[in-house]
């Protein structure tokens, strides 16, 4: 079937989203749950991350820097910081960002999606958003194994939480590991409603199912494609057949 691009409906969004401090709590006093093994296909993909990203890290290095120079000069509060993510087998990990937002800005409200012309991003923040440049620090999360250059983009445990109970099959996606870039990212917008995110959860699965060394090389390509502006040489709406 065609996988139809959905308008991002945004009602109740924040009220979804949010998770009161005593969930917040458990979720992360839990115990990890028990990840299988890898298989030898993805032992050899692993192998090849953790080289790919350090080689990518040698020009990707000067950039971080100058971006935690950046955003040190114009915006109050630590460059760099942590984000708790839901990885493979439903396993919590800390994930690596240059900040792209005002500091502790959701003290008060709790994890939410961004928005466009979402007020919390800095300006500095907002060039490095389109640029992808805060991206970069996951690179060390694929050297540690928690993450994949390509693969379904890993979501916050607080709204893991919800997702779950509102998409049905979500949790398939974390089948595989995570992944800095992935299927849904080059071909849909980001998270704003529990709709977009059934549409990005086909995609995830559609990855998983079909995934394959010409594809992982697409993916990556595409991306390069997209953060230069050029993604209309790539795009086409995908068939993703039913299961």
């Amino acid at each position: 079937m065609n996988v139809k691009r959905m308008s991002p409906a945004r009602d109740n969004q924040r009220s979804a989203l949010r998770t009161p401090a005593p969930h917040v709590a458990r979720l992360r006093s839990a115990s990890p749950p028990s990840v299988p093994p890898l298989s030898a296909r993805e032992r050899v993909k692993t192998a090849t991350d953790f080289v790919s990203a350090a080689l990518m890290l040698v020009p990707a290095l000067p950039a971080i820097l100058a971006c935690i120079a950046l955003v040190r000069l114009t915006s109050p509060g630590p460059a760099l910081y942590t984000q708790s993510r839901v990885g493979r087998g439903g396993r919590v990990f800390t994930l690596y960002k240059v900040r792209t937002m005002h500091h502790d800005c959701e003290r008060l409200t709790g994890p939410q999606w961004s928005t466009p012309g979402d007020a919390r991003v800095t300006p500095v923040g907002r060039v490095m958003r389109k640029l992808h440049l805060d991206e970069l620090p996951q690179l060390f999360n694929v050297m540690k194994g928690e993450m994949s250059l390509v693969g379904p983009r890993p979501e916050r445990p607080e709204i893991v939480k919800k997702l779950r109970e509102a998409v049905v099959g979500y949790d398939r996606r974390h089948a595989v590991k995570p992944g800095i870039t992935g299927f849904a990212q080059i071909h849909l917008p980001p998270d704003s409603c529990i709709r977009s995110v059934r549409n990005k959860v086909a995609y995830d699965r559609f990855y998983i199912r079909s995934r394959s060394l010409g594809m992982e090389l697409f993916i990556l390509g595409a991306t390069a494609l997209k953060v230069i502006g050029l993604k209309h040489l790539y795009y086409r709406a995908p068939r993703v057949p039913t299961e």
